[in-house]
């Protein structure tokens, strides 16, 4: 199948985008609807550095398959974190993203929902 043979780094280009998109729905699902404000709050959705602490949060709540994909995210080549991430951090963050493009391929909507609730609890 597609997504069992894509790389780690695309599935997570697919992932990032799969996650802004559970993103902008927690936001407008608050009640935000300033533009500023929302891609305010975004922000700690999808830095790096807060993808990574989400990441311990699914850890636990991963099966071997899940796990795997994320491994595969995180151990990418050709990665280079941004000045405001670890190395650790920004692979643990574009192995989370490689899991919810992995998700979001075979149509596991239910498990992208549950895992994003568990990664980014409400306050």
């Amino acid at each position: 199948m597609l997504y069992d043979t894509l790389s780690g780094l695309t599935l997570a280009y697919l992932g990032d985008a799969v996650l802004e998109v559970q993103t902008r729905k927690r936001l407008l699902s608050l009640g935000i609807t300033d533009l500023k404000t929302l891609n305010k709050e975004a922000l700690s959705y999808v830095r790096a550095v807060d993808q990574s602490a989400a990441v311990e949060r699914i850890l636990p709540h991963l099966s071997e398959d899940e796990e795997a994909i994320f491994k595969r995210g995180r151990n990418s080549h050709g990665v280079s974190a941004p000045k405001s991430a670890t190395v650790a951090e920004y692979r643990r963050a574009t192995g989370m993203e490689a899991l919810f493009g992995w998700l979001y391929l075979k149509e596991e909507h239910a498990r992208i929902e549950e895992l994003f609730a568990l990664a980014f609890p409400r306050s």
